[in-house]
Parts: structure tokens; sequence; C-alpha cells
């Protein structure tokens, strides 16, 4: 393992423990230490890629941003339980992975940069989709529960239309990932490309 996945191992280490060790509701105290010691980790994390160079450094100190947006997430739907507080974790690290993953995209050049950057969008928006179809379905439920078998049924539906909906988004972002690698050709198999890509869209 390298000087830089080894440090990055242990930032990951590091904020688990900050804010994903915290399982059960906190006090206010333990709360406000807690952003603290998230803080002060996010320091010494950025710190530590002072050493590193050109990309490798940029992709570091995205991923220690990244891990400090999702300990904070964290640390918030732990000390204010909540769908909304729980979706947010979900966002975070939905963002976190999407600032990391574009940065390594920038080892890349040309076509292959911009497939990349779409692929990262791809997956964020899938993250993001999945987290609101959670949130959707979870609100629902949770109204359901408290009303009468008509509310139930309104819950499954809305369920099924949230997933729905994640389904398209999801289909329209790997569309768009399609589009980009048909770029890389010319002519004929480029029409090609995308006529197959329309295909596997359902457009």
């Amino acid at each position: 393992m390298n000087t830089f996945n080894i440090k990055m191992v242990a930032m990951a280490i590091g904020f688990a423990f900050s804010a994903g060790a915290m399982a059960q509701s906190i006090s206010k105290t333990e709360y406000k230490d807690g952003k603290s010691r998230i803080s002060t980790e996010y320091q010494s994390a950025k710190a530590n890629c002072a050493a590193l160079a050109d990309n490798a450094k940029d992709v570091c100190v995205a991923q220690a941003k990244g891990l400090e947006k999702v300990a904070k997430a964290e640390l918030e739907a732990t000390y204010q339980p909540s769908t909304k507080a729980h979706y947010e974790v979900r966002v975070a690290k939905a963002d976190a992975d999407y600032g990391v993953a574009k940065e390594k995209c920038d080892d890349a050049a040309g076509n292959v940069k911009d497939v990349c950057v779409k692929e990262a969008k791809a997956a964020k928006t899938a993250a993001l989709a999945d987290a609101k179809t959670q949130k959707t379905t979870t609100g629902a439920n949770a109204v359901a529960a408290e009303k009468s078998t008509q509310a139930r049924s309104d819950a499954s539906v809305k369920g099924s239309e949230a997933r729905q909906e994640a389904s398209a988004e999801k289909t329209e972002a790997q569309y768009k990932v399609a589009q980009e690698k048909c770029d890389a050709f010319s002519g004929p198999t480029k029409d090609e490309c995308l006529s197959k890509a329309k295909v596997s869209a359902g457009k």
C-alpha cells in the first residue's frame, strides 16, 4: 500500500470514529464535542495532503472534504434523528463520492476524461435518486402507519412512483454516459453508437 492510500485509510478511520461511532442519540455537549473533533481531524487530514503534488493532492483534499461533510451529516443525524437527516447523510455521501471521482478524472484527457466525468455524474444521480426514493417511501410509510388502509395504499403508490422516477433519472444519466462514449467515434460508426444508446435508453 503506498503512502497516499495509507493516509486515506487513516483519515477514513478518524472521521468514522468522530461521527459514525456515535450509534445512539447524543447530548448537546457530545454534539459540540463531535463538531470540534471533526473539524480538527479535517484540518489534520488536509495538512497531510500538503506532502502530495499535482492531482494526487487535489484528490486527497477532495477526500478530506468529502469525509468531513459525511461525518458532519452523520453527527447531525445522530443528534437529531429524522427521515430528512438520514436523507442528508446519503446526499453528503453522494456529493463526497462525486467530488473525489471528478478529481480523479483530471488524470485523464480528451474523450476518456469526458466519459469519466459523465460516469461520475451518473453515479451521483443514481445515489441521489435512491436517497430520494428511500426518503419518500419512509415518509409515506410513517404517515400510513398512523392512518387508515387508504393511507397505506397511498403510501404504496407514492413509493412506486418514487422508484419509477428514480429509475428514469438513472436511465437518463446512463444515456448521457453512452452519448459521451460515442463521441470517440465519427461517421456511420458514431451514428450506430448513438442509435444503440437511444434504444438502450428506450428513446
